[in-house]
């Protein structure tokens, strides 16, 4: 712990640089004579594809484009509006009108919270807090419930623990960064979905395909990017109260305030308890794991003029978290009762500083340096297997932003990074053959990126990078990407690139052992490799007065070295090694969203999943994975905003079981899973300051069946929790406020 106040220390003071001035400002509609805050309108520069979209408040933030000095501003449904900007501290505010003409900017229609980029050359969907308060959305894990492109599933019956699907592959290929910063890996993934709670988050950024070599080599499906509630822009005040019908409590507050003229500060508190023991298939084990979690974040802002911004935070989470058999008491041995058990103890902390200049001379030219410093602590029992573990993590990276000539069409990013990764493991229990995963990573590495601009037809983003791993050596990391829009109404994008990936096995895949698996690790455990390749089609046309979009995309990934979790050549071992053989995934989406009418926002989607690995010397479909998905949302909010009504719908394809054959036959399990539906409800009440919601998950009380195999003799050769492939929880009612006091400031 000494090492790491330390590198604490080393964080928060060392003089670093980050982030660039920006204009800001609010778009509004007139309703009644009361401004209401527009979500998802559209701000660019004029002439260019550079530019943004506001937030559910209307809030928008956009970098100065030089030599241009008017702004776009416009929605579906209303007049566009040009804006003459001069004064780098103008606090903007638009006020759009209704226009029967509907300017085609706008992806998603108004109420909607989810909107992918009209500019950005990397297909990018931005979730907004209006979109996740649609749902629960307690956590990360529940933040996806009403989109196409993610899913969330268990990895297993016992732990609680949930994994990301982006492209058709598992998390561990998508990029997980919190405001650009790198800072969930190797030991954090296992349950870190959980240890962000959905009241934070601001928005959510999904890049889909090999994303910016800016923030490093890892992504390779694409990333996941938070963005938190930030210190000059959040509520003054912000109360949230959550409770189901599972058993489920939980509090969330935030507090934003100015201090002084140079400074801002935030501060975010969380605290939950899953308090009830559920059995409702009545096999022994609890459906979902108790758990007691308690976190705060304390960030800062320091602007001492128009051209230098300095942030950092802090943040300390501690989570209990108690499965297994229901009379399983975690205050005693575990070799001394005669009970399955599981207990996980996770103590997380993490730093961040970063601080960036823009040159007055020329405001398309900045420097930065972004750091983050992670701390993941996990003391846990799996019945009698036990593992422990630490790691610290660092990363830093000095960024330079510039162009060639003219900066309307020629612009690069350069920099240099540094990784360090400290991984100290320890396991012990029978049937576990693993070598000591501990290790230590030391990554320096240099990027360039250039970016070309021709107008608003054709835009070019591409990247290199060479890092230098003391264990695998150099490697390059080349990524390619395209947007050329065929017409006002069309939009083509084009990707390629390379993704590498560090295996942590133990540490990423610590809830395999809760079963009687044998565990068996390969000795040579090599670096993961392969490229990503991904067309994209954005469609607008209009039925009557009334924009649609259809975006149709195809993203292939193809492995070497990949690391194989393999459940098919020995029903009870679970065996990791490297790729011997093909490894692919093909992924097919098609999604349409409309406003059919006022205040009525549907999303439609259809996706295909084509994965196949080699395991066993045999080709084929990946393990516990639909192959296919559908997904309707329906969004209805009344006039004046006074109720919001949610519903979603989602089908989940067949998939294929790992073959249970050689078990006796009362512990096999079919080797292929159904269709299934699960359909999510909200009603949304809204006040002047505050709202309440009432929902229902799970509305049709859908469970996977027996999803433990021999429960009543866990320490027996049968017990396995590992083939899980649908919800573990049946219907859940909850209940929700939350009550706001806007800053007078903003």
């Amino acid at each position: 712990m000494k090492t790491s106040i330390i590198i604490i220390g080393l964080v928060m003071f060392c003089p670093i640089l980050f982030s660039q001035i920006k204009y800001s400002g609010t778009v509004y509609e007139l309703l009644e004579n009361k401004k209401e805050a527009i979500a998802g309108a559209n701000v660019y520069w004029l002439g260019t594809t550079t530019g943004t979209t506001t937030n559910s408040s209307g809030l928008f933030e956009i970098l100065p484009f030089n030599g241009v000095n008017q702004l776009i501003v416009s929605f579906v449904g209303y007049q566009p509006d040009t804006i003459n900007v001069n004064d780098t501290n103008l606090n903007i505010e638009i006020l759009l009108s209704r226009n029967r003409q509907l300017a085609e900017v706008a992806v998603v229609s108004r109420k909607s919270g989810t909107h992918l980029s009209r500019t950005n050359p990397i297909t990018t969907v931005t979730i907004t807090s209006a979109e996740l308060c649609k749902a629960a959305c307690c956590s990360l894990a529940e933040s996806f419930e009403t989109n196409a492109s993610v899913d969330v599933s268990y990895t297993d019956a016992a732990t609680g623990a949930k994994q990301i699907q982006l492209l058709g592959l598992s998390g561990t290929y998508v990029q997980m960064l919190t405001e650009n910063k790198a800072n969930s890996r190797g030991l954090a993934s296992a349950y870190s979905l959980d240890f962000v709670p959905g009241p934070w988050m601001e928005s959510i950024q999904i890049s889909k395909g090999a994303s910016s070599v800016a923030n490093g080599y890892e992504s390779l499906t694409g990333q996941i990017n938070l963005q938190f509630k930030k210190p000059s822009t959040s509520e003054r005040l912000f109360l949230n109260g959550f409770a189901s019908s599972s058993g489920r409590f939980e509090a969330n507050a935030n507090t934003g305030f100015p201090i002084g003229k140079k400074w801002n500060s935030a501060l975010l508190a969380h605290s939950s308890s899953d308090s009830r023991k559920n059995d409702h298939n009545g096999d022994g084990f609890l459906d979902e794991p108790l758990t007691v979690r308690h976190s705060i974040l304390s960030r800062w802002e320091f602007k001492p003029n128009d051209n230098w911004i300095t942030q950092f935070g802090i943040k300390v989470l501690e989570e209990e978290r108690t499965g297994g058999q229901m009379n399983f008491n975690r205050d005693i041995s575990p070799f001394n009762q005669q009970v399955y058990g599981i207990a996980i103890d996770s103590k997380n902390l993490e730093a961040f500083f970063k601080t960036g200049y823009i040159f007055s001379d020329d405001n398309n030219k900045s420097i930065a340096i972004v750091t983050n410093y992670t701390f993941q602590d996990q003391k846990s029992v799996y019945g009698r297997r036990l593992y422990d573990a630490q790691q610290n993590y660092f990363t830093g990276n000095l960024i330079f932003m510039s162009h060639f000539g003219d900066p309307l069409k020629h612009k690069y990013t350069t920099g240099v990074s540094y990784l360090f990764d400290n991984l100290d493991e320890k396991i012990s229990g029978d049937r576990v053959i693993a070598p000591n995963g501990s290790r230590q990573e030391f990554v320096p590495g240099v990027w360039f990126q250039y970016t070309y601009d021709f107008g608003t037809k054709f835009t070019l983003i591409s990247g290199i990078r060479a890092d230098f791993h003391n264990i695998y050596g150099a490697f390059l990391t080349p990524r390619l990407h395209m947007k050329y829009n065929l017409s006002d109404h069309t939009s083509v994008r084009a990707s390629a690139g390379k993704g590498y990936r560090t295996p942590n096995v133990l540490a990423e895949y610590n809830p395999i052992l809760a079963t009687s698996r044998l565990i068996n690790v390969a000795d040579d455990i090599k670096q993961e490799e392969g490229w990503n390749y991904g067309l994209n089609v954005t469609q607008y046309f209009h039925l009557g007065t009334r924009e649609v979009t259809l975006n149709i995309e195809y993203y292939h990934t193809s492995f070497q070295n990949q690391l194989i979790f393999d459940l098919d050549s020995d029903t009870r071992s679970a065996l990791f090694y490297n790729l011997d053989g093909k490894s692919f995934s093909n992924v097919l989406q098609i999604e349409s969203s409309m406003e059919i009418f006022r205040g009525m926002d549907v999303v439609a989607a259809w996706r295909l999943n084509d994965v196949k690995t080699t395991t066993n010397g045999i080709l084929q479909r990946k393990l516990l994975q639909s192959r296919y998905k559908g997904m309707l949302n329906l969004s209805y909010s009344t006039p004046l905003n006074k109720w919001q009504f949610d519903f979603t719908t989602q089908l989940n394809g067949p998939g294929r079981i790992p073959s249970t054959s050689s078990n006796p036959s009362v512990y096999q399990r079919p080797e292929r899973f159904d269709s299934y539906l699960v359909h999510i409800g909200q009603i949304t009440k809204f006040f002047k300051s505050w709202n309440v919601y009432a929902g229902v998950e799970n509305i049709g009380n859908f469970t996977q069946s027996h999803p433990v195999i021999d429960p009543s003799n866990p320490f027996g050769d049968y017990f396995d929790s590992s083939l899980v492939w649908g919800p573990l929880m049946g219907r859940k009612f909850y209940f929700g406020f939350r009550f706001s006091i806007d800053r007078k400031d903003k």
